[in-house]
């Protein structure tokens, strides 16, 4: 009998290994394939592309793409720039026919662009079991990789606690003049503000809160958070949840604010429809929503998995529906200089 299942195991380990010389599916069967050899398939095919392409707007993805590299040795070419940019840049590579990046991790309204401009698709992978079902779209073409949530922060060397505002409303009180900052560019936060509160009531409220205490802005909500914490900038009303923490961890003086509505979006991941390394891109795709989960829990992001803990389950968010962030780009940008950006002038 022993002598069996050690024949049968050789044959087991042969196949296999047959298998995967043969290589894997190509193309779209990579993101497809569910067979159950898909790991073995898909690791032997990524290992031999030998490298994956990814272009980011999360500074700390750097840290998943070493902890990828590190397991499966294969190296990650990676490309950071803003949010627009990304989407930009993808648009025009596609357009002239060059296909250099295999995966896209960005803001889901621009996510939503690619998939609109039929750049995407799916991934059948295994690890989407485990993400929260709002994070993935109906298309499934990209899907909530973390949570992006718009809190306030206040410094706590220049505002009291008790004295802290607990809703919009209390933006109105003069000893917030002069104290009031937002990021520069947040279209997309107070357009989605301004449909929540409802239209009519919030262009009175903060054309309100403007005339009688002013408004500033900073450009880049990492900056906005970095200069609330030195006292710059005593309140901030538009920075992500995941930058106050870090902040705090070595020592600075700021706390989180929440203001209901409080509102999130998802940053997504996404496969290129035409990626050059598809074995590798879909590997990479498995490791950011499996492993890499945890990874980006460790740097203070708030992660989609249902299986990790989250920091808001007792905090009321609303998200952004991506579509309709696209659809409205135009009229939020201009709903925000009217009300704000030129009123503060």
């Amino acid at each position: 009998m022993t002598k069996l299942l050690i024949k049968i195991s050789a044959f087991v380990l042969a196949a296999g290994s047959s298998i995967a010389a043969m290589g894997a599916p190509t193309g779209l069967d990579f993101a497809t394939y569910q067979g159950a050899d898909r790991n073995a398939l898909l690791l032997a095919a990524a290992q031999k592309e030998g490298e994956v392409s990814v272009y980011q707007a999360y500074p700390a993805l750097s840290v998943v793409e070493a902890a990828f590299t590190k397991k499966y040795g294969i190296k990650v070419k990676s490309w950071r720039a803003d949010s627009e940019t990304i989407l930009q840049r993808v648009i025009t590579e596609a357009r002239g026919s060059r296909y250099e990046v295999d995966v896209v991790q960005n803001n889901a309204p621009e996510q939503e662009a690619l998939h609109r401009e039929k750049l995407l698709q799916e991934v059948k992978s295994p690890f989407l079991a485990d993400i929260m079902p709002e994070a993935i779209p109906s298309h499934k073409e990209w899907v909530g990789m973390t949570r992006d949530i718009w809190i306030g922060a206040y410094n706590t060397e220049k505002v009291k606690k008790e004295d802290l505002p607990t809703t919009y409303d209390d933006l109105l009180n003069p000893k917030w003049k002069g104290k009031l900052v937002v990021e520069a560019n947040d279209y997309g936060w107070f357009g989605g503000l301004v449909a929540a509160i409802g239209e009519q009531k919030a262009r009175k409220l903060f054309t309100d809160i403007v005339a009688t205490n002013g408004m500033s802005f900073r450009k880049g909500h990492s900056l906005l958070a970095a200069l609330t914490a030195s006292g710059e900038v005593p309140v901030s009303l538009s920075i992500y949840s995941w930058s106050v923490a870090p902040l705090k961890k070595k020592g600075a003086p700021i706390e989180s604010l929440y203001l209901q509505p409080v509102l999130g979006q998802f940053s997504a991941a996404a496969m290129m429809k035409k990626a050059p390394h598809p074995a590798a891109a879909v590997l990479f795709y498995d490791f950011l929503f499996g492993e890499g989960q945890q990874i980006l829990a460790d740097q203070d992001f708030i992660p989609t998995s249902k299986k990790l803990p989250d920091a808001f389950h007792n905090i009321p968010v609303k998200f952004i529906d991506p579509g309709q962030a696209l659809d409205n780009q135009d009229k939020d940008k201009k709903t925000y200089n009217d009300i704000l950006l030129n009123n503060a002038k």
